[in-house]
């Protein structure tokens, strides 16, 4: 079952994760990107696929290493054109028993520490649907643009009012003095 706040669930039990590790390639079903470009606030999005290998991490934990791709759709912020944008986003995760992560997370906030930042497993499970998902809204460029738009600022004018004429005006001593 679907979490109601995921779109994509692609739900793996840490019990199940073999000692030698386990191989994921996941390829999002065309009829979950209308939703997922909502999500991730684009015009559309019409390839997801995330690879994932998940191995044994300490005593409980798995570390999640793989690559998130997509292929989606923006609009331009100069013209607001559609601008096909392919995302490749890196993952390296830990996921630990819930203590073991709200533990690393209070020592971090009193020192630097070394290591990976640690995700807390919930029930046992790891969702990487979900995580595929959070790492396409993460590659999405905030700011696409066409590659020819040029941003041109609207020419004021010889002698045209601006905000500081007012004050340009005061400065010249064209002011009316106050009378």
């Amino acid at each position: 079952m679907t979490p109601p706040d995921r779109i994509w669930s692609v739900p793996v039990r840490v019990d199940d994760i073999p000692e030698g590790g386990r191989h994921f390639e996941l390829h999002a079903d065309p009829a979950m990107f209308a939703a997922l470009a909502r999500a991730a606030a684009v015009e559309s999005v019409s390839r997801l696929d995330a690879v994932f290998d998940l191995t044994r991490y300490g005593s409980g934990g798995v570390a999640v290493v793989g690559t998130v791709s997509a292929s989606v759709r923006q609009a331009c912020v100069v013209t607001l054109d559609p601008v096909d944008n392919e995302v490749e986003e890196i993952v390296d995760l830990v996921f630990v028993p819930a203590r073991e992560a709200a533990a690393a997370a209070g020592a971090a906030t009193h020192e630097a520490t070394d290591g990976p930042d640690l995700e807390a497993l919930v029930d046992g499970i790891i969702d990487l649907g979900g995580v595929a998902t959070e790492f396409l809204i993460l590659g999405i460029d905030p700011y696409p643009r066409k590659p020819d738009a040029v941003f041109a600022a609207p020419s004021a004018g010889e002698g045209a009012a601006h905000p500081f004429a007012a004050l340009a005006d005061l400065a010249k001593g064209k002011g009316d003095g106050g009378s």
